[in-house]
C-alpha cells in the first residue's frame, strides 16, 4: 500500500506511526507528527539527509572536527585540512580558508537579464512589478516594462532542501563551474537594468564575493547615471550576521528587498525538510528579527518580505499558525507570500500543495494579524487533498 499510485499520486505511508496518506512521503518516511514528537524519526531523515549528500558528491554533515572555523556563512564548520565545508564549495587548503575556485573575486554560478515583470517571490510589493517607491525606488509608476533585472544565481547552499526546486546548484557546487567574475558582474549593469537579485543556491555561502561584487556594481550604475539601481536578495537567512548586516544596508540605500524563505517552525520538521540545525534555525531567526527591526525605516518598497513553501503534510496548521504569530509579532505590516509547492529533486512522491491548504495558509495568517498575505505561484495548486 505505501508505494501504491492512486489516480495519479502516491499514498504514502509512515513508517513509525503507521499512518497512509498522499501527503506522506516515502523518501521521508515519516508522517509530520511522528518528525516532531518521535525522536528515531528525526534520526532516520538524518541519515537520509546525509546519504543523498553522500552519494551526490557533497559534505555529508556539518564539519565540526577541525581545527579552522569557517564564519562565511552562519553554517559554523569547524574545518580540517582539505576539508570542504558543508557549502562544498569552501575549503581549508595550505593553511587558508577559500573557495574551490581559487580566487575570492570568482564565485560558481551564473546570472541572466531577467525581463521586467519577472517571477519575483516578492512580486506584489517589488518596485519593477507595481511601481512601489515611485519616483526614488521606481523608475516607473506602473511597473518598469522594458527594463531588466540582473539575475544572480549562485552555486552553493548551506542547507539540503530535499524538495528544492533550484537543485542544479548541487551540481554546480561539485563540478566547480560555471563561474562568475565579479567583473563579469560589473559589465552586466547598465542602461537597461534597474535591480539586482542574488538567489541560487543561496548567496549566504558567496556572501564575501556577493558584497564586493553589490558594491563594484552600485559604483557603476552610479557611474552610468542610473537612476534606479536596487539590491535584492532571496535568501534561506543563514548568514553571518555581521556580513548580513552589510548586505541589508544596501538594500536600504537602495530600494532593494530581502525576501528570506521562511521553511518551518519547529526544528525538528526545519531539519526534516532542510537540514538545518536547531542552531542555524534560531539564527535564521535572528536574522529575520534584525531586518524587521529595520522594517519602518523604509515603508514603500518594503524592506523584508518572508516567504513560505507549502509542503503538502509537513507545512501544516500548526506550522503555519507559529509562524505567521512570530512574524505578526514582529510587525503585522510584513509582507508574506505563501508559495505553492510542485513535487521536484527527491519529494517526488508528494502532490502539488492544494487550494484549500493554500486558503487555510491564508486565512491563519490573516486571523494571527498579518495584514499583507499573499499567494504565490497559484497556477501550481491543485485538488488531490
Amino acid at each position: 500500500m505505501s508505494n501504491l499510485l492512486i489516480i495519479g499520486v502516491f499514498m504514502g505511508k509512515c513508517r513509525f506511526c503507521g499512518l497512509e496518506s498522499i501527503t506522506v512521503s516515502n523518501r521521508i518516511s515519516a508522517c509530520v507528527n511522528c518528525i516532531r514528537e518521535n525522536k528515531d524519526a528525526l534520526i532516520e531523515v538524518k541519515n537520509i539527509h546525509s546519504d543523498i549528500r553522500f552519494k551526490l558528491g557533497l559534505t555529508p554533515e556539518t564539519p565540526i572536527g577541525g581545527s579552522v572555523k569557517c564564519s562565511v556563512c552562519g553554517r559554523g564548520c569547524v574545518l580540517s585540512s582539505d576539508q570542504r565545508g558543508y557549502c562544498s564549495i569552501r575549503v581549508y587548503r595550505d593553511g587558508r580558508l577559500a573557495t574551490i575556485t581559487g580566487d575570492e573575486r570568482i564565485a560558481i554560478g551564473l546570472y541572466y537579464y531577467d525581463p521586467h515583470p519577472t517571477n519575483c517571490v516578492a512580486f506584489p510589493v517589488c518596485p519593477a512589478i507595481t511601481g512601489r517607491g515611485y519616483p526614488k525606488y521606481a523608475l516607473e509608476r506602473y511597473g518598469e516594462h522594458g527594463y531588466y533585472n540582473i539575475a544572480v544565481f549562485m552555486g552553493g547552499c548551506n542547507l539540503d532542501c530535499l524538495y528544492c526546486q533550484n537543485w542544479e546548484y548541487r551540481s554546480m557546487s561539485i563540478k566547480g563551474k560555471p563561474t562568475i567574475s565579479i567583473d563579469d558582474l560589473v559589465k552586466a549593469v547598465n542602461e537597461k537594468t534597474t535591480c539586482v537579485c542574488f538567489f541560487g543556491g543561496d548567496p549566504g555561502p558567496w556572501s564575501t564575493f556577493v558584497l564586493q561584487a553589490t558594491h563594484k556594481m552600485v559604483k557603476r550604475a552610479e557611474e552610468l547615471g542610473l537612476r534606479v539601481f536596487r539590491v535584492c536578495w532571496e535568501t534561506n537567512g543563514l548568514w553571518n550576521p555581521i556580513l548580513f548586516k552589510k548586505a541589508v544596508k544596501y538594500s536600504i540605500e537602495t530600494g532593494g528587498i530581502v525576501k528570506i524563505d521562511f521553511k518551518a517552525w519547529s526544528p525538528e520538521v526545519y531539519y526534516a525538510l532542510t537540514g538545518a540545525e536547531p542552531k542555524h534555525v534560531g539564527l535564521i531567526k535572528k536574522n529575520i528579527e534584525y531586518v524587521a527591526s529595520l522594517f519602518n525605516i523604509r515603508k514603500d518598497p518594503p524592506l523584508l518580505v518572508i516567504s513560505t513553501l507549502l509542503v503538502p503534510g509537513y507545512i501544516d496548521e500548526y506550522e503555519i499558525d507559529h509562524m505567521t504569530k512570530y512574524i505578526a509579532d514582529l510587525n503585522p505590516e510584513i509582507p508574506y507570500v505563501f508559495l505553492a509547492f510542485h513535487p521536484d529533486y527527491e519529494l517526488i512522491d508528494l502532490p502539488r500543495t492544494s487550494h484549500r491548504h493554500m486558503e487555510r495558509a491564508i486565512e491563519i495568517a490573516r486571523r494571527n494579524g498579518l495584514k499583507n498575505v499573499y499567494m504565490g505561484n497559484a497556477w501550481l495548486l491543485g485538488y488531490d487533498y
